[in-house]
């Protein structure tokens, strides 16, 4: 009986020690570290998996949801993630639409949600933004300072994602991609230890950030510059899709690209589709920083004679706020993107229409998909913020100011994640084909050919390659940084995000 029950300790000891080292982060973390953790299956971790954009991504289960407050609770967390081998994501404001990038089944979540501050120094002209907070809650933070950030267009949007991709902002033309405006960033490295990251003391890793993704640690705080803001003008303009005012708004998008003569104005120019075609209209998104954009500087779009014009004088953090009903909760959400090279005058009208009508016919294939919504934005990269942002050092990017692009993007919302194979098809087969729309009129004489066409990250659907179509240099030292950073490649093999090729 002793034997048995010597036995029986030996075994016990056994299964212990196999399940202590089998430990998940979660439980590593409950044990050792005080810091809130949304457990499965209470009211708290769904209602945080319910500020996904996309469904899809907040069907996805973690394991638990770790709330880290400080910068060192997240190295913690990452010193604990080296225990096991465990899959794991990072969320900011949950944006991203692509599986896994921001979101996990069966791995632990790091929300940054409680990483949320907004501080703003008068004397420095900077801010200190965590990335947990969302553009219109720094808006509001900052509303009665006199000055504001370069930041996301819809408030809805996250701040840590936003600004690691880039950063596309109504701003862009005046002081460059919002990356451009970053001067400091507090990372947490793959070896778990914490670096402020600047131009001065770590120039390869600050360039790698600028628009390098999740590739290379966790950014628990971005050190902003500030710019002076006071009442600015904008809202929405919204007319139907006839073929009349259809063509008459690509040209006039054509035009205010290349003869972008008012840095401080800034447009998203998007057509919408949805309720199998019944609903077909346009939605431009305006912003001037100023309290009334000068004659001209919008009249193109205006005299196509919108059906609702919101626009007025208002704060910045209210245009982006009122912007968030362009968000469309309760749906999974697709994006994906191609970038064009501006057509001539001459040759805008053919070009500009190829594409929408490829858009048309493409989108037309899945209209009957329930709740579909199909988008397709028209974003000018004018030359002159490509010479903004070498003034300020530059980025992965690195647009150069030989021509004029636009950037195209595309989004497909629908109500069941049973229709995401059909929809995933229908995305590639729009931005393959506007891709290839592209490339047939750069060898007909109708484009310019010999230019650079790099895809921005924050629009990418997940299979586009974002590193592939940076300039071969960004592309050696993106694989340089994360060799050094991340040399048993923690974020590389056990998060999602765009990879960097070996």
């Amino acid at each position: 009986m002793a034997r048995l029950t010597l036995n029986g300790a030996l075994l016990w000891a056994s299964a212990f020690a196999a399940s202590a080292a089998a430990q998940s982060t979660c439980e590593t973390v409950e044990n050792r570290i005080s810091m809130s953790i949304l457990d499965r299956l209470t009211i708290d971790f769904n209602a945080e998996q319910s500020r996904y954009w996309s469904t899809f991504c907040g069907d996805l289960k973690p394991t638990c949801i770790l709330e880290p407050e400080t910068t060192e609770e997240v190295a913690a967390i990452v010193s604990i993630l080296h225990e096991n081998n465990e899959t794991f994501a990072i969320k900011s404001g949950g944006h991203n639409p692509n599986n896994y990038f921001a979101s996990v089944d069966d791995g632990p979540l790091i929300s940054t949600r409680r990483l949320n501050e907004v501080i703003f120094d008068a004397a420095s002209k900077t801010v200190r933004v965590g990335p947990g907070n969302r553009w219109d809650e720094v808006g509001e933070q900052l509303d009665n300072t006199g000055y504001t950030v370069v930041g996301g267009r819809i408030g809805n949007v996250g701040v840590g994602g936003y600004l690691l991709g880039n950063g596309l902002s109504f701003m862009s033309t005046e002081y460059g991609w919002a990356s451009n405006s970053i001067i400091e960033y507090t990372v947490v490295l793959a070896n778990a230890s914490i670096v402020r990251v600047s131009e001065a003391n770590h120039p390869d890793l600050w360039m790698a950030l600028k628009g390098g993704g999740n590739s290379f640690g966790i950014v628990t705080s971005f050190l902003l510059q500030a710019y002076p803001q006071g009442d600015i003008w904008g809202g929405n303009l919204e007319f139907e899709a006839t073929p009349e005012k259809t063509a008459a708004l690509l040209i006039a998008i054509r035009n205010f690209t290349e003869n972008y003569s008012d840095g401080k104005a800034g447009i998203i120019m998007t057509a919408e589709r949805t309720l199998g075609t019944l609903l077909d209209i346009w939605v431009l998104f305006l912003y001037y920083n100023g309290p009334e954009p000068p004659q001209g500087v919008f009249d193109s779009f205006l005299a196509i004679r919108p059906t609702i014009n919101t626009c007025k004088t208002q704060r910045y953090s209210k245009l982006l706020s009122g912007n968030n009903w362009a968000v469309l909760k309760g749906s999974v959400y697709t994006i994906g993107t191609e970038t064009m090279p501006l057509p001539s005058k001459e040759d805008g009208p053919e070009i500009m229409q190829s594409i929408y009508d490829h858009w048309v016919n493409v989108s037309n294939t899945v209209k009957f998909v329930p709740g579909l919504v199909a988008s397709i934005a028209f974003q000018p990269l004018p030359k002159s913020l490509a010479t903004i942002a070498k003034s300020k050092g530059g980025d992965m990017l690195d647009l150069d100011d030989d021509i004029d692009r636009i950037i195209v993007e595309l989004d497909y919302s629908f109500l069941f994640k049973s229709d995401f194979d059909k929809i995933d098809l229908t995305m590639r087969a729009t931005y393959d084909g506007i891709g290839s729309l592209v490339q047939g009129y750069q060898e007909s004489g109708l484009l310019p050919s010999d230019v650079y066409l790099p895809i921005f990250l924050n629009d990418g659907f997940y299979p586009q390659d974002y590193f592939g179509r940076l300039r071969p240099e960004k592309l050696q030292l993106a694989q340089k940084v994360q060799a050094e950073v991340d040399p048993d490649g923690l974020w590389r093999e056990r998060t999602g995000g765009f990879k960097i090729p070996a």
